[in-house]
């Protein structure tokens, strides 16, 4: 279906920036809706009377699921194709959004914001972000990362302000209905434009070279997601690549994303001026992550994710010790918004370097699954230190502390070819 698109664009631009506009254009609708239980936490905590634990919970299964469950979806795009692959998560995304408009209990918060959210939420995870650059872009891979990284904080750009208005105005059940409609208008897009691979079209890809695609496989992708992790585990350089990413989460996703606006909150700061600094954070994030991607196809990225890693470490430290007013959330939310998703494009960049690119997408799959995981314990820990203590400061010592962590701990990845092939 996208072969008469590619005819149109023949001549004029490779088709490798179409797929990768339509990626990103996918990917903001879906941090539309992964970002939406950031605005609905007072919003719920009002209407339902749910602690913020308990809200806080159903949001940490949705990142943990996003997580482990991106290497099988990796894995299934072996089986079923990358378009196929795609289609079904955002499908499932926009069911567990809709769906949620009914919601009067607990239960269903976890199963719609928790479960089908997190699943369908892996069309943009990770893995399957590196499998569209690695086989699109034979040069310039590094930015391609980098801009679909950026589709996270563009995301968070264009919707969370928005949703926020929309919370104000129509409560929760208006921010459901907004994100599904977000999801359900990019449907026919992806479906008509976005082919499974170049050779499809009879294209190379960007730059000329060979795109090494894995082997299709028949049968079970929970046996080539499993297989992955089994052969990339005996390698220390998948550890620290794992943990590393784990302290990413922990601090972002996990930490600022979910708990930025019930902190302001706490400070008397309005609903819309705080999804407005999670927003500035957003734009900022697009020109760093693009910048980073960038950088990678330059620099060492052990370097850059020491200077990313350390630089937010402080950062985190430092901000619940100012006078946590506009001014300093301001300033803060420039400084932290370039840092955001910096780690992502330099993560992937050092996982091609390590495990070979053929290979790594479903490799950094598990490595963002350990992303995730962090993203959730920092999720729910973070709500229960704030239910406990009656304060999030605890919460922000912890995490400033693990990045200055994982700043040391990138400097020792190994630099060597390729240590995994996982191809049969």
């Amino acid at each position: 279906m996208a072969a008469p698109f590619a005819r149109l664009f023949a001549g004029r631009v490779h088709y490798a920036w179409i797929v990768l506009a339509v990626m990103f254009a996918a990917t903001m609708a879906g941090v539309g809706v992964r970002a939406a239980p950031g605005i609905m936490i007072v919003p719920l905590e009002h209407a339902f009377g749910w602690d913020v634990s308990t809200i806080s919970g159903a949001i940490s299964l949705n990142i943990l699921l996003l997580g482990v469950t991106g290497p099988f979806l990796t894995g299934l795009t072996e089986v079923i194709g990358l378009k196929r692959t795609i289609l079904l998560c955002m499908v499932t995304l926009m069911a567990g959004s809709g769906l949620s408009v009914f919601m009067t209990s607990p239960w269903h918060l976890f199963l719609t914001w928790g479960l089908m959210v997190g699943i369908g939420s892996g069309a943009g995870a990770v893995g399957i972000a590196a499998a569209v650059a690695n086989r699109w872009f034979a040069e310039r891979n590094g930015l391609a990362m980098g801009l679909l990284f950026a589709a996270n904080a563009a995301g968070q750009l264009v919707f969370l302000p928005l949703l926020a208005m929309v919370a104000e105005r129509f409560g929760w059940q208006g921010v459901s209905i907004a994100v599904t409609l977000a999801v359900a208008a990019m449907l026919p897009v992806v479906s008509m434009l976005l082919p499974e691979s170049p050779a499809h079209l009879g294209l190379s890809a960007y730059g000329g070279g060979a795109v090494l695609l894995p082997p299709s496989r028949h049968g079970n992708p929970f046996a080539v997601a499993i297989t992955a992790l089994f052969r990339a585990s005996r390698s220390m350089d998948f550890w620290l690549l794992t943990l590393s990413f784990a302290i990413c989460g922990l601090s972002t996703n996990g930490l600022i994303n979910t708990h930025l606006i019930a902190y302001c909150g706490d400070h008397g700061i309005p609903e819309v001026s705080s999804a407005s600094m999670l927003a500035v954070i957003g734009g900022f994030s697009l020109i760093g992550s693009a910048a980073s991607g960038w950088l990678c196809d330059r620099v060492n990225p052990r370097v850059l994710l020491f200077w990313y890693y350390g630089l937010r470490g402080l950062s985190l430290a430092i901000i619940p010790f100012t006078q946590f007013d506009v001014v300093s959330l301001s300033i803060f939310s420039v400084f932290y918004g370039l840092d955001w998703v910096a780690t992502g494009p330099a993560t992937v960049a050092l996982t091609n370097e390590v495990f070979g690119r053929r290979d790594a997408p479903v490799i950094v799959a598990w490595i963002f699954a350990g992303h995730q995981i962090g993203g959730s314990l920092a999720a729910f820990g973070a709500g229960v230190v704030r239910s406990v203590t009656g304060n999030y400061l605890l919460a922000f010592l912890i995490s400033g502390l693990a990045c200055l962590l994982a700043s040391l701990l990138v400097l020792r990845i190994a630099r060597r070819g390729p240590a995994v092939v996982l191809a049969d």
